[in-house]
């Protein structure tokens, strides 16, 4: 990858935070995803973190395991402020070697280009799993801005019906 690659990992290593030039993608810790669901505030969140899309997940872990495992989802830290302004996961295990990508970021740090490059930073690790030979991600069509975020993080489209597309990248 370029200049937003993503830190070489291996499944021995597969806790490690992804970095990028201006990220990094932390994996969630319990306590973390207990006080977004007990709506407590840590100092290390951006004043508008946690999102509705972080409280939906958080709250899922208890359901999904495996969210919190080395291929789950991470907490989006904006390096040079060190605060959490989003999160962004992978919904493991995959399915015939495809995984699908969510994520999302803070009304107050949206229009930086962060979404796009964390989403390229986790799709490529992703596909460095073994037996992962695609990525996916399905956006609402009244959400254009998720559309750029996918079309800038390398994504190609392959699917429309009545209320969403979907995109792909493969390895």
């Amino acid at each position: 990858m370029s200049s937003s690659s993503a830190s070489s990992s291996s499944a021995a290593s597969a806790h490690a935070d992804l970095t990028t030039d201006r990220l990094v993608l932390r994996p969630w810790t319990t306590a973390e995803a207990a006080a977004v669901v007990g709506d407590s505030r840590r100092a290390d969140w951006a004043d508008d973190f946690p999102a509705e899309g972080d409280r939906v997940v958080a709250g899922l872990f208890g359901q999904y395991p495996d969210w919190l495992g080395p291929y789950g989802h991470r907490l989006v830290v904006e390096r040079d402020s060190g605060l959490v302004v989003g999160s962004i996961g992978l919904f493991w295990p995959p399915a015939d070697g495809t995984l699908e990508i969510g994520y999302g970021i803070v009304a107050s740090r949206r229009g930086r280009g962060y979404a796009p490059e964390a989403t390229r930073a986790l799709a490529a690790y992703a596909l460095a799993a073994p037996g992962v030979h695609t990525v996916v991600a399905t956006v609402e069509l009244t959400n254009p801005a998720s559309v750029r975020v996918l079309e800038k993080a390398g994504f190609h489209h392959w699917a429309t019906d009545e209320q969403t597309a979907r995109y792909r990248l493969l390895a």
